[in-house]
């Protein structure tokens, strides 16, 4: 099969079912995890992935626990935890903030300090420019003392700073990490623990710092590879880089065989294979990659965290309700997409009730559209049993369901699964 590599070639087409399906294998998603996780497999998927999103709601399990439980099954989440502290994944802004592999901390350091615009750092470069005493009383306190937390400190005062009510304390530590001054070595209770990088990271001396445009580029690169199929305009969002990029700036990277140029159905404008992924390319033109997964996504995962990007690719229209008014919610405040069989069919407004041990489903919503078939039910419902018993939570209870018919046979469903 022929792939393109000049920039004027013809691009391959691909069905969207097609691309669909690139991008769950590339993502880990495409079927269920063929063996029981660990700690490697763990670690493998973050680096599949570039990154992994941070985020402190739980109503269910963090976003990034959750993130990692859609593509590699149950598994004690502590060992994400233990990735941090051992060194194979680090703490950085990036998409937002971020785990991404330790192998990466040159480009992000790199890039985060001369070339990245995002508000994370944006506020730290604020109070280093205002509060640069304090800064570097802290730093000495950490060098002399050793990795602190937030919580280490006490707020002398009932005044709340204009980070979301933060001690004086918490908004330093955050701007000296954003400024690289200090890393997260470790969190507790998923509080980030702060330490000089170079206690962090033994080898930072010996990394060479990378040069801008190549940090650029290479993003792009690694961009076009976690996504596995991807328009030029969505390739900025994956590593919050700027500006937007046009089809003439991919242009390089086609004619040198680094990106494959490909002609995606229905889409007016080309797609984009990073050829690392060209194996994976030809077996989905040629319908070998067929979609058997069926679970429950964060709304961090990096399938859906772009809006536009899910919307072309799945034809999924998909916020987060989370920041709206409750009065203004559509279906909840922290709602799961539902993925099934390569397709995005409905979301998920679910509560672990950990105490209790029960995992309640508030409203389960199915796309218009979409029916339930006597093959589909189990599988939905071995997908939500599945993820309530990892929560700890193995009661589900099904509350609400659209269309109201489904709520019946749904329950039956997860009855035989007791």
């Amino acid at each position: 099969m022929s792939t393109c590599r000049g920039k004027n070639a013809e691009p391959v087409p691909l069905g969207l079912q097609q691309a669909r399906n690139l991008q769950l294998a590339v993502q880990g998603l495409l079927g269920g995890p063929a063996k029981a996780a660990t700690a490697l497999s763990l670690r493998r998927c973050i680096a599949r992935m570039q990154l992994l999103q941070i985020d402190t709601i739980h109503v269910v399990a963090r976003s990034p626990y959750l993130v990692l439980h859609s593509r590699i099954g149950s598994y004690p989440m502590h060992w994400l935890d233990q990735a941090l502290a051992g060194g194979a994944v680090f703490e950085t802004w990036a998409h937002e903030a971020c785990f991404a592999p330790m192998a990466d901390l040159a480009l992000h350091r790199a890039y985060n300090a001369q070339t990245r615009h995002h508000w994370g750092l944006a506020r730290g470069q604020r109070v280093h420019d205002e509060q640069r005493a304090h800064l570097d009383k802290l730093l000495t306190h950490v060098r002399d003392n050793g990795a602190v937390k937030s919580s280490d400190f006490e707020r002398k005062d009932e005044r709340a700073s204009a980070w979301w009510g933060w001690k004086d304390e918490k908004v330093w530590l955050e701007a000296l990490f954003a400024q690289g001054e200090l890393m997260v070595a470790r969190r507790e209770n998923f509080q980030r623990v702060y330490d000089l990088p170079e206690r962090v990271c033994p080898t930072l001396s010996t990394l060479d710092p990378p040069d801008v445009d190549a940090v650029h580029s290479s993003f792009i690169e690694k961009s076009v590879a976690a996504l596995g199929v991807t328009q030029a305009r969505w390739i900025h969002d994956y590593y919050r880089m700027k500006p937007r990029l046009k089809d003439s700036d991919l242009d390089d990277l086609v004619a040198r065989g680094r990106l494959l140029r490909v002609a995606v159905h229905g889409w007016d404008v080309p797609g984009y294979v990073h050829l690392a992924n060209k194996a994976l390319f030809n077996q989905a033109v040629q319908d070998k990659l067929q979609p058997t997964h069926t679970t429950l996504l964060s709304p961090f995962d990096p399938l859906v965290w772009d809006r536009e990007r899910v919307k072309a690719m799945f034809d999924f229209d998909y916020r987060l309700e989370c920041y709206t008014p409750e009065a203004r919610r559509q279906y909840g405040y922290f709602v799961l997409p539902l993925l099934h069989r390569g397709q995005l069919i409905g979301r998920v407004d679910a509560k672990a009730h950990r105490t209790e041990g029960r995992f309640e489903i508030k409203a389960l919503y199915l796309e218009a559209g979409v029916k339930l078939d006597a093959e589909d039910l189990p599988l939905v419902a071995s997908a939500l049993k599945a993820c309530a018993e990892w929560h700890g939570t193995p009661e589900v209870r099904l509350t609400r369901t659209s269309p109201v018919v489904l709520r019946t046979a749904l329950q039956k469903a997860l009855r035989l699964l007791a």
